[in-house]
């Protein structure tokens, strides 16, 4: 209730704070998240992550570490297709593009495409394969 009451005092008394409002319901998706309610958490963070794109883009880091929220929610729900698409398609091209591919969030975003791989067990040796050859193709040393 006390985080909930935050956002709400936020969007009445600073509705144009955009950040504050999307700091306050990131609370509220962890704080969901920290009490297994991870449907109502990705609902936040989906949502989070949608305002991210539209105002900052795809490829701020910003944007791009709200991504990962909805990928970990995603993982979470064993949802192992949506957050393969989400890492592969969405997020990992403009992490390469905009920080490199050497990047501490680049990094990041590989590393749990790469587990979401080996925890999927519809995944295929090919598919791993195929996730290893675009790594080495973004990242030739």
């Amino acid at each position: 209730p006390v985080l909930e009451a935050n956002l709400a005092l936020s969007r009445r008394n600073w509705p144009h704070d955009e950040k504050g409002i999307r700091t306050a319901q990131t609370n509220i998706a962890a704080c969901f998240s920290d009490l297994g309610r991870e449907d109502e958490a990705l609902v936040l963070k989906r949502a989070i992550y949608a305002k991210e794109v539209t105002s900052l883009g795809t490829s701020h880091q910003d944007t791009l570490r709200d991504g990962c929220n909805v990928a970990n929610s995603l993982i979470k729900l064993h949802l192992w297709d949506e957050t393969t698409t989400l890492l592969r398609d969405q997020l990992l091209p403009p992490a390469r593009r905009s920080l490199g591919p050497d990047h501490d969030t680049t990094l990041e975003l590989n590393l749990k495409l790469a587990a979401v791989l080996g925890l999927n067990p519809a995944c295929t040796s090919d598919n791993l394969r195929q996730h290893r050859f675009a790594r080495c193709r973004h990242n030739p040393h």
